[in-house]
């Protein structure tokens, strides 16, 4: 009975380091998995892909507008273009079967890094959480950035810099390669809310928004994917598909086939208001 007076006070303290040390932060939930993107968010622009001048609900500038007008689809049949990776900010969009692990220091127990790797063209990224500053501006670009992570309660946010110039809708609406990202991963359950912010000084007027769900599939089987270029079609060396300003004939199909006004297909940030409605009037049909 001395014995285990005597030892107690140890035991107890023992008990307290574990309780402490040995068990992950309240905050931090585990990401780590296999997870399958849902498509019941925009699932038309995302699946079947959007219409040629469709740029509604977008807070774009002129420049953009004028970027995406020039854009042809055949531009995707250009050897260059065809096995380049979605980037960073577009990753979720696609077909998206996502893994996510993570580095663990052997010493200190904490994690040191997040990476994803993503099944359409298979980009894989790396999420530092070590505290590592930014690369300084003149450093490269890549398509996946260089991202770091901070926990906010049970929420993962990441911020991410050196962007290769890259897309919002694949219909040529573009993505600088000024543009930051900020990101937020919650996990509840089985299902994880990825939504990215865009800041692009050249092409937005105010920030981007959007979010994807994933479910988790512990039986998810996420293969290679080897991109083979091809010439798909026969045209001249150095051949780069474009519209000329004012040339693009496609640019109103959409809202004509739709019924609504041309002016809320051509994007700009007060589209996405309920208030965008009373500027304009709607064509009548015929």
């Amino acid at each position: 009975m001395k014995y285990l007076n005597r030892t107690a006070p140890a035991a107890l303290l023992t008990l307290l380091a574990i309780m402490l040390f040995g068990t992950p932060a309240f905050a931090q939930v585990d990401l780590v998995g296999e997870w399958n993107s849902q498509f019941h968010e925009d699932q038309p622009e995302r699946v079947g892909g959007p219409d040629v001048g469709d740029y509604s609900g977008l807070p774009i500038n002129d420049a953009a507008r004028a970027m995406a007008d020039a854009w042809k689809a055949d531009i995707l049949a250009v050897p260059e273009h065809q096995c380049k990776p979605h980037p960073a900010d577009y990753s979720p969009r696609g077909p998206a079967m996502l893994r996510i692990w993570k580095d663990v220091d052997t010493a200190s127990q904490q994690v040191t890094a997040l990476h994803t790797h993503i099944s359409w063209q298979a980009p894989e990224r790396t999420i530092w959480m070590d505290g590592r500053p930014h690369p300084d501006e003149f450093a490269a670009h890549t398509w996946q950035g260089f991202s770091t992570g901070t926990w906010e309660g049970q929420t993962l946010k990441v911020v991410t810099t050196h962007l290769k110039k890259g897309w919002i809708r694949r219909n040529g609406v573009p993505r600088s390669d000024q543009a930051d990202l900020t990101e937020y991963f919650y996990r509840h359950g089985e299902f994880l809310t990825w939504t990215v912010v865009i800041n692009d000084p050249l092409y937005l007027t105010e920030p981007m928004i959007r979010s994807t769900d994933f479910r988790l599939a512990p039986a998810q089987n996420v293969g290679p994917y080897p991109c083979l270029i091809v010439e798909e079609i026969d045209e001249p060396h150095g051949w780069v598909p474009h519209w000329l300003p004012g040339e693009n004939p496609d640019l109103e199909e959409f809202a004509k086939a739709q019924k609504v006004p041309v002016e809320a297909m051509r994007g700009g940030a007060a589209t996405a208001l309920p208030e965008f409605r009373k500027s304009v009037v709607a064509p009548q049909p015929k």
